[in-house]
């Protein structure tokens, strides 16, 4: 992919989730536009938001995306498949800004299969949404499509415990219905997920392939502010933001992202 042409201005993209999930997108971000200022959000003081109700959701997702604004982004990332079935066209409807979701892989999934059955680990909220049921009718209507509610996992994430075997047994747990069903392709439908591959991968095998959305969200960036055509002129900073225990989500920040950048704690309540 060519770069973006050279103009003056460098351009600032927001990002945000209930925790340190949405990382594992802004890593891709980071990755495809290395010259674009990077503000991220950790909404941690009300984490997860797989349970919360969708009112709630809309709130958060709306203050949150008027303190990136108020912080000079151009385009904002709900790097957050929840937050977005909850609330993307309420953010549309209200700030006049490029805003780019994160929905569940079904297309692509449903193009790779050779089973006919993919499966999808996602949270509760995300599980029974009507964008994730209007995805299956768009793209999967010819195919099985297994959808499994991933309770716990966000935390064990949150809490940095990638690999033990509480993490092992309950992966096991959620995936072995999955492998029953005969499915060949698994979706992350949570971006904390993807910091799971590497465990996700030892229980399913090599014959399962395992999508997430993070470089599709990158691409979809990149070319949006081609459209709005801003270029870069430096190279990018990264500020992170998070709502709860500073401490906590300093040391997580170290070990999920281990690329530099500022950190404070924020209240946005």
């Amino acid at each position: 992919m060519s770069p973006l042409p050279h103009i003056h201005t460098t351009p600032t993209i927001g990002i945000f989730d209930s925790g340190m999930g949405g990382i594992s997108v802004l890593k891709e971000i980071n990755h495809l536009i290395s010259h674009a200022h990077l503000i991220y959000v950790a909404d941690s003081a009300h984490l997860p938001y797989g349970s919360k109700s969708e009112a709630f959701i809309q709130q958060r997702a709306g203050i949150i995306t008027n303190f990136l604004i108020g912080q000079g982004a151009d385009i904002i990332v709900v790097a957050c498949n929840t937050a977005t079935a909850a609330a993307i066209h309420h953010l549309r409807e209200t700030f006049d800004k490029p805003i780019i979701g994160t929905e569940p892989a079904i297309k692509p999934a449903a193009a790779l299969t050779k089973t006919g059955v993919i499966g999808v680990l996602a949270t509760e909220n995300t599980s029974k949404s009507s964008r994730l049921a209007s995805l299956k009718d768009r793209f999967a209507h010819h195919i099985e499509v297994i959808t499994q509610p991933c309770h716990g996992l966000v935390e064990l994430v949150e809490s940095f415990q990638l690999d033990t075997p509480e993490t092992i047994a309950l992966l096991d747990k959620y995936i072995a219905p999955l492998l029953a069903a005969k499915v060949d392709v698994i979706i992350l439908g949570c971006t904390h997920y993807p910091f799971l591959k590497p465990a996700i991968h030892k229980l399913v095998g090599e014959n399962v392939a395992i999508i997430d959305t993070g470089e599709a969200i990158a691409r979809h960036t990149f070319n949006q502010l081609k459209v709005m055509n801003t270029g870069h002129s430096q190279h990018g900073e990264q500020t992170f933001y998070c709502t709860g225990d500073s401490e906590g989500y300093s040391a997580l920040l170290g070990k999920l992202w281990q690329a530099g950048g500022t950190f404070q704690t924020i209240s946005l309540d």
